[in-house]
C-alpha cells in the first residue's frame, strides 16, 4: 500500500501529482464524456492516467487538456474526501467497469472517494486542500498500456505529466527533458553510427562496427579488473533442458521471462541468467577448502522474454550480455569479498563521475529457503556495508527469489538514478545444487555464493554512459581515437605515415584525405565526437608536428608528433575521463516522491 511519505518535500510532491492526475482526468472526462477512467497515480518523475476512449489522443491534444486543467486550477476547487459504503459506489461508477472492478478489490464494506470540481473518483488520497496549488504542470506524452499490466487485458491509453510545487523546478525539470532528448542513447546511436535495431529480431542490437569496438573495450576493461582479483572466466552453452531451471528454482519463480523452445520431445530454454550453470562448474570436480574464494565469471549472452510494450532501445532489451560472476566462499570470507566487490563498483563509477546510493533488497514474498537464512544473509550484507563505512537504506521486500542482495542506484549528469550494479548473497542454490566442498577438518560443507555484477548488462550500461556522455567517449573507450587531416593532397604521405605510426602503438585512427574544405571536416569530426584531431600542413609535414585541435578543448595549437602521441597513449592506458560531463545552467532534480504505480494493487 503507497501512503504519503512523513518527509515534507516529498509528501508535497506526492500530493500535488497525485491531484493534478485528478485534474487532468477531469479535463479528458469534459473532453470526452463517455471516457472510461482506470487509475491515476502518482509517479517518480510525475503522474498519469489511464483511459479508455473513444479515438485516440496524440500530444496535439495535449494543449486543449492543459486549457481545461488551468480552468480548473483558476477556479481554485477543494478536494473533498468522502467515505460511502460500496452499494453507493457501485450505483455511481455503474457505468465505469474499472473503477467497478477496483471497488470489488478493496476489502471491507466502505470505499474512499475524492471530489475535484466536476469529476468525484474513486480514491485513497492523499491530495491538496484547492486546485490552485496546482498551477505548474506539463503533460509530457500518451502510451499504451494494458489494464493492469496484463498483456490479456484491454490496452488503454495512458497519459503522462510532470507537476511541481513551484514554477522554477517545473522549468528546470522540462529542460533536463530537453536535455535528455539531445542525449538519447537511440539518437546518438544513429548519428555516431554505432548500433541500431531491426523488426526482425526485436529487443535486440544491431551492433556496427565503431558501436562493437567501443562495446569490447568496454568489456575487455571488466575483464581486466577480474583478472587482477584472480577470476576464472568461462564459457558455458546458451540453451538447457529445462530441468536445469526446474532445479535452480526458475521455472517455478521466472518462467513468464523465459524463452522456451521443444526439440526431440524435450523442453528446453534459452538461459536468462549465468547462475545455475555457474553452479554446475562448480560441480564438476571435487573442490577444497584451498581454492575458496572461487570467483568465476562469465560474459555469456542472456535472453529474456521481456513484453515488446517494455522494451526501450538498448536499456530494455531480450538479448544481452552482463559482467556476471559468482563467488563461492565461505561464510568468514563474505565481508572481505563484499569489501572488494565495493571497491570494484566505487572504481568504476568513479571512473565516469557517476555517484550512487546504496540499498539493501530484502527477502520477498515468494522467496525461497528458511527465514533464518534469510535472516542471517542479511545480516551479512549489512555488516559489510558498515565494515566499509558505505551509508545504505532498506529496500523491504524487493530481493532476488533466492537471496538478499545489494543494488547501487547509479546517478547519471542530468540527475537521473538508473539501477546498474548489484551484490547478492545466496545460501540456497548452493544447497540446491548439492554444492560441497572438503573443509580443513576434511568434513563436506556447503560453499555460500555471491552473485555479483558492476555493470550489469552491458548493453543497458553502454547506453547509460552513451547518454552521460552526451555520446563523446573519453578516448580510450572511443571508437576513432584520432583523426588525421592534411590540408591538402601534398601532405598525404606524412599523414598515412603518422597514422602508420599511432596504429603500430596501439591508437586506433582514421586519415580523412578527402578532397573537402578544411572547416567541413574538422567539424565533421567534432560531430562524430573524436577526441583527436591532427592537422597536416606543408609546415607540420616539414618539422613533423601536428597542429592539435581536442574534442574537449578545441585548438590547442603546433606540438611535436611524439608529444601528442605520448598524450594519447596516457590517456588510453589511464582510462583518463578527458570529457566533461556537466551540464552547463541545469540544476539536478532530486526526486523524493515516492512511486505510487503499486496503487493499482489495492484498488486505487
Amino acid at each position: 500500500m503507497a501512503e504519503a511519505p512523513n518527509d515534507k518535500r516529498a509528501d508535497k510532491l506526492y500530493r500535488v501529482r497525485h491531484s493534478t492526475a485528478h485534474l487532468m482526468a477531469a479535463a479528458i472526462l469534459e473532453m470526452f464524456p463517455d471516457a472510461r477512467l482506470a487509475i491515476g497515480p502518482p509517479i517518480k518523475d510525475g503522474f498519469y492516467y489511464d483511459f479508455e476512449l473513444p479515438r485516440a489522443l496524440s500530444p496535439d491534444d495535449f494543449e486543449e487538456i492543459e486549457e481545461r486543467m488551468t480552468k480548473l486550477v483558476k477556479s481554485n476547487v477543494p478536494f473533498k474526501y468522502e467515505e460511502w459504503d460500496k452499494d453507493k459506489a457501485r450505483e455511481f461508477f455503474k457505468d465505469q467497469p474499472y473503477k467497478l472492478e477496483l471497488i470489488e478489490g478493496i476489502e471491507g464494506d466502505t470505499v474512499s472517494t475524492y471530489e475535484s470540481g466536476p469529476l468525484i473518483d474513486l480514491c485513497a488520497g492523499p491530495h491538496v486542500r484547492y486546485s490552485k496549488q496546482c498551477k505548474n504542470f506539463k503533460l509530457l506524452k500518451v502510451a499504451g498500456a494494458y489494464w493492469r499490466g496484463d498483456e490479456n487485458q484491454p490496452m488503454l491509453q495512458r497519459v503522462y505529466g510532470t507537476a511541481f510545487p513551484t514554477r522554477d523546478e517545473l522549468d528546470q525539470y522540462l529542460l533536463m527533458l530537453e536535455e535528455a532528448k539531445r542525449r538519447d542513447h537511440r539518437k546518438l546511436a544513429r548519428e555516431l553510427e554505432l548500433f541500431d535495431f531491426n523488426r526482425l529480431s526485436p529487443g535486440s542490437i544491431f551492433w556496427r562496427p565503431k558501436g562493437w569496438t567501443s562495446y569490447r573495450q568496454l568489456q575487455n576493461y571488466f575483464r581486466e579488473i577480474e583478472a587482477e582479483q584472480g577470476y576464472e572466466e568461462i564459457s558455458n552453452p546458451l540453451i538447457y533442458h529445462e530441468d536445469l531451471f526446474a532445479q535452480s528454482g526458475h521455472l517455478e519463480h521466472y518462467q513468464d521471462t523465459m524463452f522456451k523452445l521443444e526439440a526431440h520431445g524435450q523442453n528446453y530454454c534459452l538461459k536468462p541468467m549465468n547462475c545455475p550453470d555457474t553452479m554446475l562448474y562448480f560441480k564438476s570436480k571435487k573442490r577444497s577448502y584451498r581454492e575458496l574464494p572461487l570467483r568465476v565469471a562469465e560474459f555469456g549472452h542472456l535472453h529474456r522474454n521481456e513484453l515488446p510494450g517494455a522494451l526501450g532501445g538498448a536499456t530494455r532489451v531480450r538479448q544481452f550480455c552482463q559482467d556476471d560472476a559468482h563467488i563461492f566462499t565461505t561464510e568468514e570470507h563474505i565481508t572481505q569479498e563484499i569489501s572488494m566487490l565495493l571497491e570494484l563498483v566505487e572504481r568504476t563509477y568513479g571512473m565516469f563521475n557517476m555517484e550512487y546510493d546504496v540499498e539493501i533488497s530484502t527477502r520477498p514474498e515468494d522467496f525461497m529457503g528458511e527465514v533464518e537464512l534469510w535472516d542471517k544473509a542479511e545480516g551479512a550484507l549489512k555488516e559489510a556495508l558498515n565494515a566499509a563505512g558505505k551509508p545504505f537504506t532498506i529496500n523491504e521486500g524487493d530481493g532476488a527469489f533466492y537471496g538478499p542482495k545489494i543494488d547501487f542506484q547509479v546517478r547519471d549528469c542530468l540527475g537521473r538514478s538508473w539501477q546498474c550494479a548489484t551484490i547478492q548473497l545466496d545460501f540456497q542454490l548452493p544447497r540446491r545444487f548439492e554444492l560441497t566442498y572438503t573443509a580443513s577438518d576434511n568434513a563436506e560443507r556447503t560453499p555460500i555464493v555471491i552473485h555479483r555484477a558492476i555493470a550489469g548488462s552491458l548493453e543497458r550500461f553502454f547506453a547509460i554512459l552513451l547518454e552521460h556522455l552526451a555520446g563523446a567517449f573519453p578516448t580510450w573507450l572511443a571508437p576513432v581515437q584520432a583523426v588525421i587531416v592534411p590540408i591538402t593532397d601534398e601532405q598525404n604521405d606524412y599523414a598515412w605515415e603518422v597514422a602508420r605510426d599511432l596504429k603500430r602503438s596501439g591508437v586506433r585512427v582514421e586519415v580523412d584525405d578527402r578532397s573537402e574544405k578544411m572547416g567541413f571536416k574538422i567539424r565533421e569530426a567534432e560531430t562524430k565526437k573524436i577526441p583527436y584531431m591532427l592537422v597536416i600542413g606543408g609546415r607540420e609535414a616539414e618539422a613533423h608536428n601536428v597542429a592539435l585541435r581536442t574534442y574537449k578543448d578545441g585548438r590547442r595549437g603546433t606540438l611535436p608528433l611524439a608529444e601528442v602521441k605520448k598524450e594519447i597513449l596516457e590517456r588510453i592506458a589511464n582510462r583518463t575521463l578527458d570529457v566533461d560531463v556537466q551540464v552547463s545552467g541545469l540544476a539536478t532534480i532530486v526526486e523524493d516522491a515516492p512511486d505510487g504505480e503499486d496503487m493499482a494493487e489495492r484498488g486505487y
